[in-house]
């Protein structure tokens, strides 16, 4: 029987830090030849991490990632190794030199995996495709030449990211070249359900194809990103033989049979009509390794069962905390508990990712700030173990008031003194954050900075924004979640149970200046994530008065929302990035 042991390494790499991704990777390639497996893949960029960005710029950096790869290469002798790296172009140098304000130009690059075997780059694979919704276009350029790689008679193609899904001539040549084995990898951000989409479509591209195929998917927080794993192994007929676990490392194995994988695959058929141009494109890397490792135990691949939807949301959220925590070099967080859901949700979030210990809640009541939420952001400080400081508001909030007095010359109370509590409380938790080196994590959830229901150098005021890509409506669902998950609730019921408020004048609701968030998060779903008019969302029946005051609270905040900190993605389009709205801007959309 031919066999090939194959192994995923799904590893969480740090941006920039080349020795010590260089040293996991050597790590996992130890653990991959202790269970004699003959080909270990990484995941997309795992020498640099996903993505360098503007680090790309750097030439010292290519060169450095370079250098890296070369640490990696020598430590491969009875293992083959595919593993994600910055390629230099090979292209003439009079290209490099010429003058151009084009900085990718300077230094053509590729988004590369390096075949590894015998202490040797035996190719190189350029990817193709670049995500619509990312910035690669701005660094890579685009490959050409597919590879295949034959180790001892079994032939293994070889794609990046993109390319195995968009399946075109790229890959289709792989196949018709007799690949029995496609190896992607990948550096696939998480968003809800995506990793259900992702395992649909590798499923249909390997029984279609008739081919085995795997994913090495990263695993990690990067700044807004965070990536699930969920690296996948399955056999030619798109059955899943093995699945790794979500939001954590590990090294994913399993043993698959080339006997019943048919040369050329099913697709063989249907492309010999192809030029025969294309599948002689195909790049042949081959490769003989010794065959001394006998007779090998069994191995029982592991099968992580998927998550559900608000699970897979609240680890996504934990992950994502750790990682910019703790990659970034702090010790401790700062939370401004108010007695509400999302300080209350943050706060556990938090908690779960760095320990009881490494976070401190602040309680900073205000004129307005009810007994009972004190009750319960002490209550929730309890459940949890973590620090709780109560710095009350009012004495400053009063000299403010007399001091700015005189300025508004008699005018009555309004939003201005709402905001100024809010000011106060950003001004006490960045000085406690200046004095002790804590990262402050804001408490803002989508729906109120969609509409700018927050306060700039106030509640937004901060480092990390935990719940910014999370509507009200699933914050409400992940705090339940947690909920249910210990051996008693850790956000007190009456959280959950009490109407929201900011607390900033007497008897104050949210509903006051906003709809309810049952009707608020799917307006803002359809006009913010999905572009819809307000003609589409009338039409999904909500009256058409709301949706035009919403459609004008969500394009009237905008220069809010450029002065937000990063926060988690963890939907199709996040407040941020994906989505770049003009701060000056004349077309409302709102004509009837």
């Amino acid at each position: 029987m031919r066999v090939l042991r194959i192994a995923v390494a799904q590893m969480n790499p740090t941006v920039g830090d080349l020795n010590g991704n260089v040293r996991r990777i050597i790590e996992w390639l130890g653990e991959a030849r202790k269970a004699q497996v003959d080909l270990v893949a990484f995941p997309e960029l795992a020498i640099t991490g996903y993505l360098p960005e503007d680090l790309l710029f750097k030439p010292r950096f290519v060169n450095d990632n370079v250098r890296a790869l070369q640490e990696v290469v020598q430590v491969c002798h009875d293992v083959v190794a595919v593993v994600g790296y910055v390629a230099r172009s090979a292209q003439i140098e009079s290209e490099v030199s010429r003058p151009s304000i084009d900085s990718n130009a300077r230094q053509p690059l590729y988004n590369a995996a390096a075949l590894i075997a015998r202490c040797k780059i035996v190719g190189n694979c350029h990817k193709r495709y670049f995500p619509s919704d990312g910035d690669e276009r701005r660094y890579f350029r685009s490959g050409q030449q597919p590879p295949v790689l034959v180790v001892n008679g079994m032939t293994i193609g070889v794609t990046i990211g993109e390319d195995l899904w968009h399946s075109d001539e790229f890959t289709q040549a792989q196949v018709a070249a007799g690949v029995e084995v496609m190896v992607n990898l990948s550096a696939s951000p998480f968003q809800v359900g995506k990793s259900r989409s992702r395992e649909r479509c590798l499923t249909t591209w390997a029984h279609t194809n008739g081919v085995i195929a795997t994913v090495a998917n990263m695993v990690g927080g990067q700044d807004e990103l965070v990536f699930d794993g969920n690296s996948l192994i399955l056999d030619q007929s798109g059955r899943v033989i093995a699945r790794g676990g979500a939001f954590k490392e590990e090294l994913l194995m399993a043993d698959v049979s080339l006997d019943s994988v048919k040369h050329g695959g099913r697709a063989s058929g249907r492309n010999s009509v192809r030029s025969q141009k294309i599948v002689s494109a195909v790049d042949r890397c081959l490769v003989t390794l010794p065959m001394t490792k006998g007779k090998r135990t069994p191995i029982v691949p592991g099968l992580a069962e998927p998550l559900g939807e608000i699970e897979e949301m609240y680890q996504a959220l934990v992950l994502a905390v750790k990682d910019y925590v703790q990659k970034n070099g702090f010790k401790r967080v700062a939370i401004g508990l108010s007695g509400g859901v999302d300080s209350a949700l943050t706060a556990v979030v938090a908690a779960d990712a760095l320990g009881a210990a490494n976070v401190l809640g602040i309680f900073m009541p205000s004129p307005y700030t009810s007994h009972e939420s004190e009750e319960d952001a002490v209550e929730l400080a309890r459940s949890l173990g973590i620090e709780l400081s109560i710095i009350p508001i009012t004495p400053t909030f009063e000299v403010y008031r007399r001091s700015l007095a005189p300025s508004f010359d008699q005018r009555p109370p309004d939003r201005t003194e709402e905001n100024l509590q809010a000011r106060v409380r950003g001004n006490i938790l960045m000085a406690v954050s200046n004095k002790f080196g804590h990262l402050v994590l804001t408490t803002g959830n989508k729906s109120e900075l969609s509409v700018g229901y927050s306060t700039l150098y106030g509640d937004m005021a901060g480092g990390f924004a935990v719940i910014k890509d999370v509507s009200k409506s699933r914050v409400y669902e992940l705090a339940r979640f947690r909920n249910a998950q210990g051996p008693s609730p850790v956000i007190p019921q009456r959280t959950l149970d009490r109407p929201p408020s900011a607390e900033l004048k007497p008897d104050q609701k949210d509903e006051d200046t906003l709809p309810p968030y049952t009707v608020l998060d799917p307006i803002l779903q359809a006009y913010v994530e999905e572009d819809r008019s307000l003609e589409e969302i009338v039409e999904a029946g909500f009256d058409r008065a709301t949706v035009a005051r919403v459609m004008r609270m969500v394009d009237h905040s905008e220069f809010k929302r450029r002065q937000a900190p990063i926060g988690v993605k963890i939907t199709y389009r996040a407040l941020g990035k994906d989505r770049r709205m003009p701060i000056t801007n004349g077309y409302c959309g709102l004509e009837e």
